[in-house]
């Protein structure tokens, strides 16, 4: 007879090394490699375009009424608690943000691609999102300079619009601010053509 399945906690998590990222998808404990600078340029710029005008209350004049977070836990579920590289809750549903995991599923999330994690984040992250029902998902992919934005629509992902670098786009759910795409990638580096 097999054993009962255990499965992985909220304080299986917290028992890991504070620089390991880690998840836990169906019960089990998924870790997650160190991302690579471009993917850390690309959450930062977001934040900073979308934060600054959305994350109420902050004096920039913008139309408020979210939380914008980067690497936190939320607790889509008893077996599946996940940490997006930036995810949104408008303020209405989450009174109290200062707990964790977040207990309240996302309005929109948004994932970095890395080589590692790009089926992950794709096919693993994107279904269990649906399911969940967050409305807004977007995934950035730093290599190829490109954001792709997928709404939810009858739990099925749509996929409403793609931006390649040289965009400036009005984006869902946060269409009130313009998000120049060329600033959320790092610099080309310089050709070495004719060295």
């Amino acid at each position: 007879m097999d054993a009962a399945r255990k499965f992985a906690t909220y304080e299986d998590l917290l028992a890991l090394p504070e620089d390991q990222k880690a998840e836990i998808i169906g019960g089990s404990l998924v870790t997650l490699p160190s991302p690579r600078p471009r993917h850390s340029n690309v959450q930062g710029t977001l934040r900073v375009f979308i934060g600054k005008p959305f994350h109420d209350d902050d004096g920039f004049g913008g139309p408020g009424g979210w939380w914008i977070f980067l690497d936190v836990d939320v607790a889509l579920g008893r077996h599946d608690i996940v940490r997006p590289d930036l995810f949104g809750v408008r303020r209405e549903r989450l009174p109290d943000p200062d707990v964790l995991p977040i207990p309240v599923v996302p309005d929109w999330i948004c994932e970095v691609l890395s080589p590692s994690n790009e089926p992950h984040d794709r096919v693993t992250k994107k279904n269990l999102y649906a399911r969940y029902g967050v409305r807004w998902y977007w995934i950035v992919d730093p290599a190829a300079r490109i954001l792709e934005v997928f709404e939810l629509r009858d739990g099925l992902w749509v996929n409403i619009a793609s931006y390649d670098e040289h965009a400036t786009a009005r984006i869902p759910p946060f269409e009130a601010v313009e998000l120049p795409m060329a600033r959320i990638f790092l610099p080309r580096p310089p050709s070495s053509e004719g060295a």
